[in-house]
């Protein structure tokens, strides 16, 4: 099948596609990467397991590496234990194998491994090894054949795939490109002081195309017209064959080819399959489960047929979807059920030939007593939950949280229905205070006038100059001017009726969600009264009434304002200053007697009216700041009398 390659060099992404879908992903992140080179210190040795950690540049996380793979100081020193080969503040030279996980440093190696386009050399190595997916055995012997005339002692060499029919010449290039590498960092280890990187693949187009371009290889999109003479350049007699051209869409790079659509289903548990059926992917500390179901699909004649067929279907899925998501170690997938153990052979082939193409060359073994499939895959670099993933704030990434007997808080945030209001008129709700904590409330809204607009609301209580108050402003309370333009009006609402069924009103107010959602399209107005529509009951005759209640509640609103207007500047203030503001308008403070700091006040600020008649307009407010009425305490002597008379 076609496939292209899509590099994004600035952000050291790439992605493998096959038939338009994304197979593969290839990410250059982090500060340790698989292949670098350092010259390290050991920090400790550990004789309890056989291992030492090296310091190379991050001291909170160091690199592990194993007795095993110290390579060329065990060959030296033979067969013995960790503290016979290695002891604090000793040099080594390592290679990353493996990035670090969480709280896990990088997994080193003493074995170093130079790949090239179509030889890997092996500096501590032995011998002449060559790809088993080379299956010519004529191409076999000529490969190593030439292998052993061109090793250089001391070395091991390694004939990938990509030199199955490669010229001589090509393969000798390669190698001496690799011997020149090998001399740079020995001359880097000897002048330097750890710990300190020596090697790294730089090149991120280099290090895509040496590791993925195959046979099937039509197209390179790369987002830099630079970058084209470096891919044709590689490709060498390759190039006429693949399309290389730079990437000129008005979206990005990444967006355009659905690469970051494809992380995005890949973070999720769920995987779909074509025929109705689904596979979920669930990731452990231990091991990697894998379920399989067989969702809507009904369509084969029989049960047998739709379980084969959807085993199947799913085994393609995991395959693409284990090079996708990168997933290492242990595997279990739980198929669907197969009596006939003729069924079960054909799918563990179908499964063997599905996965032959990953490079991570996964081991299966056969079906468990209890029918799943056991796996190993060999882990090369991070995950794509470690890469793009991140923990849920809320539950740690637990995926649930903690709800306790008589604990708990998940309350409805709804129980009304009928009228609801919207998001921004609850908003502008606020309790007023100073009315006997009888709950009533007032709405702010938008305030016109002319071409102003100022938004009225209700700020918050707070606490100034040590004494705490509570200011409130009603822009109701306004009586109207001779002029038309001074009068300031109130924005009135927008009714909308949204159709409802029991289920759904139960739903949407335990949730607290906005039955606008079930509008298409949404309103665009954020002032709106929804009005819920039962079964039934006609959507005209819903909102009619909505309206007279709107239009009672207005005149009701109207008469309380007029009646707190006239009430307004009552009491016998102790003193007033008249302060000239900034704007020349003229502010008049009344002040009450001074009271303790720690008993409230209540501060009610209410506007005057507006006079337009002079040509500069002042406005007028007053503050009345009231003490609170205390009860004059009473004689003892009057309440001696009253105890006697009623005797």
């Amino acid at each position: 099948m076609p496939q292209q390659i899509v590099i994004s060099e600035q952000l050291r992404i790439a992605a493998l596609l096959t038939d338009e879908r994304v197979d593969e992903l290839i990410v250059a992140q982090g500060r340790y990467q698989i292949g670098d080179v350092y010259l390290g210190t050991v920090e400790n040795v550990l004789p309890g397991i056989d291992a030492a950690f090296v310091n190379i540049g991050e001291s909170e996380k160091n690199g592990f590496i194993h007795v095993t793979d110290l390579g060329p100081l065990r060959l030296k020193k033979g067969a013995a234990g960790i503290t016979e080969l290695l002891e604090p503040r000793q040099q080594v030279l390592v290679q990353v194998m493996k990035e670090p996980t969480g709280s896990k440093g990088p997994r080193l190696t003493g074995n170093l491994a130079l790949p090239g386009r179509y030889l890997v050399l092996q500096p501590h190595g032995q011998g002449v090894n060559i790809s088993r997916r080379i299956n010519s055995e004529g191409e076999r012997n000529r490969l190593r054949a030439l292998g052993v005339l061109v090793k250089p002692p001391g070395a091991g060499l390694l004939i990938r795939t990509e030199a199955d029919g490669i010229s001589e010449d090509l393969l000798i290039d390669d190698l001496e490109v690799l011997l020149r590498q090998w001399e740079a960092i020995q001359q880097a280890a000897d002048n330097a002081l750890p710990p300190v990187l020596l090697n790294r693949d730089e090149d991120f187009i280099h290090r895509v195309l040496r590791d993925h371009v195959g046979p099937d290889l039509v197209r390179v999109v790369v987002n830099d017209a630079a970058a084209i003479e470096r891919v044709s350049s590689f490709l060498g007699q390759e190039g006429p064959n693949v399309l290389v051209e730079a990437h000129n869409e008005s979206t990005e790079l990444l967006e355009h080819y659905r690469v970051n659509a494809a992380i995005r289903d890949a973070l999720k548990p769920r995987v779909d399959l074509p025929s109705g059926g689904y596979v979920i992917i669930e990731p452990t500390e231990a091991l990697t489960v894998i379920d399989v179901n067989s969702g809507s699909f009904t369509r084969s004649a029989n049960a047998r047929q739709t379980v084969l067929w959807t085993n199947c279907e799913a085994a393609i899925e995991i395959a693409r979807q284990l090079k996708l998501r990168n997933i290492g170690g242990v595997i279990i997938i739980d198929f669907i059920d197969m009596e006939s153990r003729r069924d079960q052979l054909q799918l563990l082939e179908h499964f063997t030939a599905a996965v032959r193409d990953d490079a991570a060359r996964p081991q299966i073994a056969q079906l468990t007593e209890l029918g799943l499939v056991e796996l190993t895959r060999k882990r090369q670099g991070q995950n794509i939950y470690e890469l793009f993933g991140r923990a849920c704030p809320a539950c740690g990434g637990l995926g649930h949280v903690a709800v306790l007997p008589g604990k708990d808080l998940l309350q409805p945030l709804a129980m009304a229905t009928g009228l609801v209001r919207s998001a921004a008129s609850a908003r502008a709700e606020a309790q007023v205070p100073g009315e006997g904590g009888n709950g009533r409330r007032r709405r702010g809204g938008r305030i016109r006038s002319g071409a102003v607009e100022m938004p009225a609301h209700t700020p918050p209580s707070g606490v100034a100059n040590g004494v705490e108050s509570t200011t409130s402003v009603e822009p109701e309370r306004q009586e109207p001017s001779g002029s038309s333009e001074g009068v300031i009006r109130r924005q009135e609402p927008e009714l909308v009726a949204v159709p409802m069924n029991s289920g759904q009103e139960e739903v949407f107010a335990w949730l607290g969600l906005n039955p606008l959602l079930l509008i298409e399209p949404p309103p665009e107005n954020d002032n709106f009264l929804v009005r819920v529509v039962r079964p039934g009951e006609d959507a005209e005759s819903v909102l009619e009434e909505a309206r007279e209640q709107l239009s009672a509640s207005s005149n009701r609103r109207r008469r309380r304002g007029r009646g707190g207007a006239r009430g307004a500047g009552r009491g016998a203030p102790e003193a007033s200053v008249e302060t000239p503001s900034s704007n020349g308008t003229e502010v008049v403070v009344q002040q009450a007697k001074v009271v303790a700091k720690n008993e409230p006040l209540s501060v009610q600020i209410t506007p005057l009216e507006v006079d337009h008649s002079s040509s500069s307009a002042s406005v007028e407010t007053v503050s009345s700041i009231s003490e609170p009425q205390e009860s004059e305490p009473e004689d003892p002597r009057r309440r001696r009398r009253r105890s006697s008379a009623a005797g």
